[in-house]
């Protein structure tokens, strides 16, 4: 999680090249606060979502989707934690809600403060700048390699 341009996406997608290296199965969720229609007007898969289905799949030769009208008063990792049970762990980027584990990037240069000084949630920054925050562990964002490590020790996995 973390501040926009923080570099979220950016450590995300490196951290899975690593794990994957790695051996580790990784799915990822993003999170948006902007309402998107992912499925296309017109087509045969909006059409169907549309005359009352509860989830529609949509699969071809190389890529799987599936739709569904996300149940707001569900948690939203409960939701999703059907489609990943064969992976290893999931990076979850943007829900700052969440039950799960935290963990924030953040670079000074945003101008703005660290959401860990407000959120006690947050279990450790990524970031190669100082924050103080007694108990918060800050990790240097230029090791890759130590941070898959970190995040794989937190989370009790050995890859």
């Amino acid at each position: 999680m973390g501040r926009k341009n923080s570099g979220k996406t950016t450590l995300i997608v490196e951290l899975i090249r690593e794990l994957t290296s790695r051996g580790c199965r990784v799915g990822t969720i993003k999170h948006t606060h902007h309402h998107h229609e992912f499925d296309v007007p017109g087509k045969d898969s909006f059409r169907h979502r549309e005359a009352g289905a509860a989830i529609v799949g949509l699969v071809g030769p190389s890529m799987s989707a599936a739709y569904w009208d996300r149940d707001e008063s569900a948690e939203t990792d409960q939701q999703w934690e059907r489609l990943f049970l064969d992976c290893d762990l999931v990076l979850v980027e943007g829900n700052q809600q969440s039950l799960a584990m935290k963990i924030e990037v953040w670079r000074a240069v945003t101008g703005q403060p660290p959401l860990a000084l407000e959120n006690e949630t947050i279990q450790a920054v990524v970031s190669d700048d100082s924050i103080e925050r007694p108990g918060l562990q800050i990790w240097p964002r230029t090791d890759v390699v130590a941070l898959a490590d970190r995040v794989l020790a937190m989370l009790g996995c050995e890859k």
